[in-house]
């Protein structure tokens, strides 16, 4: 395991950004971590890379434990913050060869190109960082997080604010660096978790609420049937209590529900069967499907 999560809690005075969370990122994994802001993501990616300390619990990076080894843990690690705090006064090659003299990397010359090659900087490795786009200058923040060859890679919203072309550079650069080290990739935009990860972790007020693969997130689409229904005459949510396989309604209006059920057909036949004894008439039922926009709406809400 290259990143264990054990127990993890950080508070501040009264306030628990981070609540008792566990989770296992492994070998060649990408792991999405999602949440609403202020959810405890950056939190959480702050302690597993030594910025922050922990209030409880254990973080262990290629078994390496944060708080006795930190400097031995940082060695291990890639970090790309979402801030991605630069040296914008100095020149692409002349910040990548700082930062290989800080990583004491041996024929780091050589080691720079290739990482220039890999990550798209060929034609700006002359520029000075301060004239780069926000897509160049993330290819930069992304080539110094691997440029000492790290077992682990923390992304913290690394396609923040690009536009939709410097998105598809970046996503495809990860997926290029992520075939021989554990990347954990912080997002809003769930679409790209679709995309690039294998699996999912979403934390909500500083709880874990979910942690599943990606099939099994896209799965949970349809877990849940939804019907929705419009009956001629008001309803209320004691009406439908007693309607076999809806297992929580949701009012729209007082003739418009959304029915959760349990079993799609047979709940269609109950409820007209509700209508019938009732007297009320249906003036729509169908069914719907739901978006990942709605799981995460659901799991963080």
């Amino acid at each position: 395991m290259s990143v264990e999560v054990r127990n993890l809690v950080k508070t501040y005075g009264a306030q628990t950004a981070v609540n008792n969370i566990s989770f296992v990122a492994n070998p060649g994994e990408i792991l999405g971590f999602l949440g609403p802001n202020g959810a405890g993501k950056s939190t959480t990616m702050k302690i597993i890379t030594c910025y922050t300390k922990p209030t409880s619990g254990d973080v262990l990076v290629c078994g390496e434990n944060v708080m006795a080894q930190p400097l031995k843990v940082k060695s291990l690690i890639g970090y790309l913050p979402e801030s991605n705090p630069l040296y914008k006064d100095m020149y692409v090659l002349e910040y990548l060869n700082f930062i290989a003299d800080l990583h004491k990397i041996l024929n780091k010359k050589a080691r720079i190109a290739e990482i220039i090659e890999k990550v798209g900087l060929g034609n700006e490795q002359h520029k000075i960082i301060a004239a780069l786009s926000k897509g160049y200058k993330q290819r930069v923040g992304l080539a110094q997080a691997i440029l000492h060859n790290p077992k682990v890679l923390i992304l913290d919203e690394p396609t923040s604010g690009l536009d939709p072309n410097q998105i598809v550079e970046i996503r495809n650069v990860i997926k290029e660096i992520s075939k021989d080290k554990t990347i954990i990739f912080s997002t809003h935009i769930l679409q790209e978790v679709q995309i690039l990860c294998d699996r999912v972790l979403i934390i909500n007020k500083g709880n874990l609420v979910a942690n599943t693969s990606i099939e099994e997130f896209k799965n949970r689409q349809m877990q849940t049937n939804i019907l929705h229904v419009t009956f001629k005459n008001p309803v209320t949510a004691n009406n439908l209590k007693g309607i076999l396989h809806i297992l929580r309604s949701e009012r729209v209006s007082d003739t418009v529900w959304q029915l959760f059920v349990s079993d799609m057909s047979a709940a269609q036949t109950a409820v007209f069967n509700y209508c019938v004894v009732t007297e009320n008439s249906l003036v729509e039922m169908r069914q719907e499907t739901r978006s990942v926009e709605n799981v995460f709406q659901e799991l963080t809400q």
